[in-house]
């Protein structure tokens, strides 16, 4: 396979109430299969929802200050800071400043909600 390049004006952008996601690299954009990067931009005060997803991720501070719960745990990041969540894990990401992302993972992974209902998982457009 050879090198594949995604320009700025073709990465696909989602916004939720939470964040906005900006696609990097995906299946969906022409990679492998096997690889999703994304960047994750939220506003001073947001607070996306407790999930869990079914495969391991990792969160780059690139600029901000936030608090990602895993596991129960608060782990506080600053910028240049990296957390990698496990699969299965509980985990949830907040700002009380406002912070940019970016995240990695296997490409396919698996979003399941919690707290309430009943919870089904869920392919995020942004890493399809």
């Amino acid at each position: 396979m050879s090198a594949l390049k995604t320009a700025r004006a073709d990465a696909r952008v989602t916004t939720t109430p939470n964040a906005t996601m900006t696609t990097l690299a995906s299946p969906t954009q022409g990679g492998s299969g096997a690889l999703s990067m994304w960047r994750v931009d939220m506003a001073a005060g947001q607070s996306g929802p407790e999930h869990v997803f079914d495969v391991e991720q990792a969160w780059h501070l690139l600029d901000g200050a936030a608090a990602v719960v895993v596991d129960g745990r608060t782990i506080e990041l600053s910028a240049g800071d990296t957390v990698v969540v496990p699969a299965g894990s509980p985990r949830q990401v907040s700002t009380t400043a406002g912070a940019a992302f970016v995240v990695a993972g296997p490409a396919g992974g698996l979003a399941t909600p919690l707290g309430g209902g009943t919870p089904e998982p869920v392919a995020p457009a942004w890493i399809q």
